[in-house]
């Protein structure tokens, strides 16, 4: 938990120090802002997964305020158990394998984006000590909050911060019983690009 807290708080200052150069940038680019826009595609990637050997493909469809996106994520090796509230199982990781996700956002100010979301996540538990492994399916809903510091007109970075939320089920392994967190805080970072926009 400690972990993670960190990493949201160096995304942030990292966010910050960008965000003046990308100002400057996206002002120049043309007489208007990058988020007067009518109609837009997108696409982007949770590229962090890249480097566990995992994979994170979206694709988002923006009409005026409204965003809605369909994505697909593989986590490699990432272990996303330290991410879980209230987990003292330290003897157990836990992988996404293949899960897709549909995500419906709102821009409440120029590109800030509130939005919630579904996924249907497919977890591997491994524990540590046995090497044992098991898939636990789980229906995860929850909400985050990011914003779309745009590089010209095209290309953008999106820090952000999410929580998931699920039902709670055990999985019995070699003398325990691992349970799921019921919620994970994480801080996400995506790259993305504008393909086609409407003014």
């Amino acid at each position: 938990m400690k972990k993670t807290i960190i990493t949201a708080m160096l995304i942030v200052q990292s966010t910050l120090l960008l965000s003046k150069p990308v100002a400057d940038a996206d002002t120049t680019a043309s007489a208007h802002s990058t988020y007067e826009v009518q109609k837009t595609f997108e696409a982007e990637s949770l590229f962090p997964m890249f480097l566990t050997n995992g994979y994170h493909f979206c694709a988002a469809y923006r009409f005026n305020h409204f965003r809605v996106r369909i994505s697909v994520i593989n986590g490699g090796t990432y272990d996303a158990e330290p991410a879980g509230v209230s987990n003292a199982q330290g003897d157990f990781k836990r992988y996404y394998k293949p899960s897709p996700g549909v995500f419906f956002g709102y821009n409440v100010w120029k590109n800030l984006e509130v939005y919630t979301f579904l996924e249907g996540h497919t977890f591997q538990i491994e524990q540590k000590t046995t090497g044992m492994k098991q898939d636990m399916k789980s229906l995860d809903f929850g909400g985050g909050v990011s914003y779309q510091f745009f590089i010209g007109r095209v290309f953008y970075i999106q820090p952000g911060a999410h929580i998931y939320l699920r039902e709670r089920k055990t999985l019995q392994f070699a003398g325990a019983l691992y349970r799921i967190p019921g919620v994970d805080l994480a801080p996400v970072i995506r790259i993305g690009f504008r393909l086609w926009e409407k003014e």
